[in-house]
């Protein structure tokens, strides 16, 4: 059977769709989206930054604007061949406020490396009136990082001496699912006895220890029963010592004590990180979260 190419209509070529189409509905976009920038002058706006690496693991750099009217993207930028210093955050972040507008920018908003430290001087040195605020949720991230995955530097030696002990409980949290997820005889017993998933958390996660601990203490009893059970005695095919060191774990009320303990002093840190984890406007109410916060926590330790 012989099979006819329908041409499409002379005005849906590929010409017509990457020209004229594409510059429609760009100028529709724009008039969609130009109640939410004549807003901007009268309240001001906040520019946030932050880069990811995309799936082909080239450096993206996007910029967006935030206003009582929600976020607006505003563009990516390809850091590939670029060596990202202060200047060149600072280049980047300065085309940005020229093509938005100076007047209209209340306020920066990027993370905490030490290169966007270095970046501000440059900013305020040619816009004073623009402030520069660290981003709280990167500022949470990193505290809770420092306490429950502490690293032995020469600026950190007093914090790994206080926090190392977190750093085990959180590694035997992770061997715990690992070894369940990685062996397929025992996910399938795990997943009789819990309803519920083992999370896999990627390294990029918030409060990634957070919410592993939050996750195993949530399915404690599904655990335990599953390790005091006759398919986990009876099945001898994989890393033996392996399945005795997690079942001796995980009916230890020690181990579990001192999971407790630690979610009683971070579970404040991380709500707070949810908070304030939003589209919405909420610096008003940051102050005052944190001194809610530091009190929960010296509460919980001391």
């Amino acid at each position: 059977m012989e099979i006819l190419a329908i041409p499409l209509p002379s005005r849906f070529t590929c010409d017509a769709l990457r020209t004229t189409f594409l510059q429609r509905e760009r100028a529709h976009v724009e008039r969609l989206l130009k109640p939410i920038k004549d807003f901007w002058l009268e309240n001001g706006v906040s520019i946030v930054s932050d880069g990811w690496l995309d799936p082909q693991w080239r450096p993206l750099i996007y910029i967006k604007v935030v206003s009582d009217r929600g976020p607006m993207f505003i563009k990516a930028i390809d850091g590939s061949d670029e060596f990202k210093d202060k200047r060149y955050t600072a280049g980047v972040l300065k085309d940005a406020i020229k093509e938005i507008g100076h007047e209209k920018i209340v306020q920066v908003i990027i993370d905490n490396a030490s290169v966007k430290k270095s970046t501000r001087a440059l900013i305020e040195g040619e816009y004073p009136k623009i402030f520069w605020t660290p981003c709280v949720i990167h500022t949470l991230n990193l505290a809770l990082k420092n306490i429950c995955a502490a690293k032995n530097t020469e600026k950190n030696e007093v914090t790994y001496e206080k926090c190392s002990w977190i750093t085990c409980i959180a590694d035997d949290a992770f061997f715990i699912c690992v070894f369940i997820m990685n062996h397929s005889m025992r996910l399938v017993m795990f997943n009789e006895f819990c309803p519920l998933k083992l999370l896999q958390v990627a390294d990029t996660r918030f409060a990634l220890v957070v919410v592993m601990l939050k996750r195993l203490k949530l399915i404690k009893r599904c655990l335990q029963a599953m390790a005091i059970s006759d398919q986990w005695a009876s099945y001898r095919e994989d890393d033996v010592g392996k399945a005795q060191k997690l079942k001796d774990m995980i009916l230890s009320d020690r181990w579990w004590d001192t999971v407790d303990y630690i979610l009683e002093f971070t579970v404040p840190i991380y709500d707070m990180l949810r908070v304030a984890d939003t589209d919405k406007t909420c610096l008003h109410l940051v102050y005052e979260m944190w001194d809610s916060m530091i009190e929960k926590v010296k509460v919980a330790i001391y």
